[in-house]
């Protein structure tokens, strides 16, 4: 998941990659994900929220077992496997690749060791540096190696949204971090819900990646979709938005509801979007900073399709198709994500714009769009192949980025995809409406 585990690779410029620009690129996401876990300890990294979490300590085993298992041993003369029981502890969905722990118990693999991963980690990393140094400069290998790299971004989002998944379950309310610094503080603005509507016009519209560089294989194939005129809001729902929603009774309003959320909303006691609590009338929010206010100005996140899709309706209007939100994100660029060091979702800058903004950063932003496949799609055959197909139903499309997505791997093509009631992912929205 780039948010979630998934993803076959097409990438056009790949085979043509120079050896040092891709070892460059392995080595430096390998760093990374070794960083992001070195704040916490081993405790931390071994223990298991919820079934849709994994542990800090998974996630680092995961995505070593997925080099050594389709990179290295395959490819690399001589490789010895560091633990031949490894595959079944590490592998996550690949029925190709062998059986495997279920996830739900990925929680109670106290053994191995942090210590005894971070050793995983580096004998593959080694076995990596062997197969990089004895080839030549261009390589038949770097489309493989590169669908590597993304997948390990992937896991580096999901570690920090599982371990705030974990810290906000633990009644001490720890900190990722310490909560000091710019990167910590609200961005300051008076901006709480004043934003621009922009219009789109209506007509066919290319949709889908095209062109070079790293792609999924579930952006494609690139097609024609006609778009009616609509609008789109310039900046996201924010807090202070979803605060008028609730105090308008939002949660206990079935009008606003679809079926299935609300059924969600009356089994599950939801009030609030995920990891707020009050306390003394002021409500607060689990952050990777630690329990803190609610910030009126900043996007919201932690909800659910069910939600977003409520909150539309409460105030008049729609979520974006996909198709709407790629082509308003034409002029898009990277913004809140994690080489940002904020962490979390921050408050779009004051005053207007001609065309949206956050839309690669802070959320990911809850479309209408089912997950389903373009015309003309195929899944690749074998254990590569189960990535994107085999998700195609029951789950919604998200679009943009949040704010701990890795920097480089965002784009306006990119379809993340979730279960309409699942919300420990940073998801938002932003409004649409028919022109």
């Amino acid at each position: 998941m780039l948010a979630r585990d998934s993803g076959n690779a097409g990438c056009e410029a790949c085979d043509r990659v120079s050896v040092p620009v891709l070892r460059q690129r392995l080595f430096a996401t390998r760093r990374l994900s070794s960083e992001l876990a070195a704040p916490l300890s081993p405790e931390d990294q071994t223990v298991q929220a919820m079934d849709d979490a994994s542990p800090t300590k998974w996630h680092l085993a995961h995505t070593t077992w997925f080099f050594e298992t389709f990179v290295l041993k395959p490819h690399l003369p001589g490789y010895r496997l560091f633990d031949e029981r490894f595959p079944y502890c590490f592998n996550s969905y690949y029925e190709a690749a062998g059986p495997r722990h279920p996830r739900p118990y990925r929680g109670l693999l106290t053994r191995p060791s942090a210590a005894e991963v971070a050793d995983y980690r580096s004998h593959v990393d080694e076995g990596l540096d062997r197969l990089l140094s004895g080839l030549g400069e261009e390589i038949d290998l770097a489309g493989l190696i590169e669908l590597g790299i993304n997948h390990e971004q992937q896991h580096q989002e999901l570690l920090l949204t599982d371990i705030l998944s974990l810290f906000a379950a633990n009644p001490l309310r720890p900190a990722y971090r310490a909560a000091s610094g710019p990167d910590c503080q609200p961005r300051p603005t008076t901006a709480t819900t004043g934003r621009d509507w922009l219009s789109f016009a209506g007509g066919i519209h290319s949709v889908g990646h095209t062109g070079a560089g790293f792609t999924y294989d579930n952006e494609g194939p690139s097609h024609e979709q006609l778009l009616r005129p609509f609008r789109l809001q310039s900046t996201l729902v924010t807090n202070a938005d979803w605060l008028a929603f609730m105090t308008d009774r939002g949660y206990e309003t079935v009008e606003h509801w679809l079926a299935d959320g609300w059924a969600t909303v009356r089994r599950e006691g939801w009030q609030a979007p995920l990891y707020w609590e009050k306390r003394e009338g002021a409500w607060l929010q689990m952050t990777l900073d630690g329990l803190l206010p609610v910030e009126p100005a900043a996007p919201v996140s932690h909800i659910s399709y069910y939600e977003a899709d409520a909150f539309a309706r409460w105030a008049g209007k729609r979520l974006p198709t996909e198709f709407e939100w790629e082509a308003a994100a034409a002029e898009a660029t990277e913004e809140n994500t994690l080489a940002t060091g904020a962490l979390r979702p921050r408050a779009a800058q004051p005053g207007p714009s001609r065309t949206p903004r956050q839309m690669l950063g802070d959320v990911w932003e809850w479309t209408q769009s089912a997950y389903a496949p373009y015309p003309g799609f195929r899944a690749s055959a074998g254990a590569i192949g189960e990535y994107n197909g085999k998700f195609m139903v029951s789950q919604y499309v998200l679009r943009g980025a949040s704010c701990v997505t890795p920097a480089g791997h965002t784009r306006r093509t990119y379809r993340n995809f979730f279960y309409p009631h699942q919300r420990w992912q940073f998801t938002g929205l932003r409004l649409a409406d028919d022109h």
